[in-house]
């Protein structure tokens, strides 16, 4: 019984945080209120503060969990109402989101040698701006460590997410198909998130970016990795 309490407990913490974290980020739209930053943050220092596993905590939200499929799935209906506009730029996403691929890779790839990281987490490393069930599938095959790639992954995701507004007033970046393929290459399901805010097109394009990503990156990290 004191178990079930403890699982109920989480979850309802879980989405607690999140509607309170949302609700402040609405509030004042800051990119470091990102509700998915300021919620896991404030979890991770719950679960340091109390000493509670992170097996623990995953007992009470394996529910929200599981619906991370559903919800990447429900990203196709975007997709099909935005299908002409894909169908009509097919050559010139493929062009940029491959471009990304390469950048995303290498630029790791370098920064990682430079500083002289193991072989590990070079491999590791490599995959950070694919969406996590496939950077780890990845990185299992590449000789890399499946649980440091997730970590990566989600610094990737939510550095994107964070910087992506500065980086589009900067540049003076206002098409939305150009903000959704950069968050989408870069930054994954949580950038696709994010482009959700900026319209359907931005999600629709975002998702086509996460998703050939993560196809181009199975196909040319592997190779990358058997030259290292």
């Amino acid at each position: 019984m004191k178990h079930s309490l403890i699982e109920i407990a989480f979850l309802a913490l879980t989405i607690g945080l999140y509607l309170v974290s949302l609700k402040f980020y609405r509030r004042w739209k800051n990119p470091f209120l990102t509700p998915i930053l300021t919620a896991v943050t404030t979890i991770i220092c719950f679960l340091i503060i109390f000493d509670f596993s992170y097996d623990t905590y995953m007992s009470g939200v394996v529910w929200i969990d599981k619906l991370l499929g559903p919800a990447v799935v429900a990203l196709a209906y975007p997709l099909y109402i935005h299908r002409g506009l894909l169908v009509q730029y097919t050559f010139p996403l493929l062009i940029c989101i491959v471009t990304g691929v390469c950048v995303g890779v290498f630029s790791g790839l370098f920064f990682a040698q430079m500083i002289g990281t193991s072989l590990n987490v070079i491999l590791s490393l490599l995959p950070k701006s694919v969406t996590t069930p496939v950077a780890m599938e990845i990185t299992r095959v590449s000789g890399g460590m499946p649980s440091i790639v997730v970590v990566f992954a989600m610094v990737a995701g939510i550095g994107g997410v964070i910087t992506a507004p500065y980086l589009f007033k900067w540049f003076k970046i206002k098409s939305d198909m150009s903000r959704g393929l950069g968050l989408g290459a870069a930054s994954h399901a949580i950038g696709t998130s994010k482009a959700l805010e900026y319209g359907s097109q931005a999600a629709a394009i975002s998702s086509v970016a996460m998703t050939i990503s993560a196809l181009v990156a199975s196909i040319i990290i592997p190779i990358i990795a058997s030259w290292i």
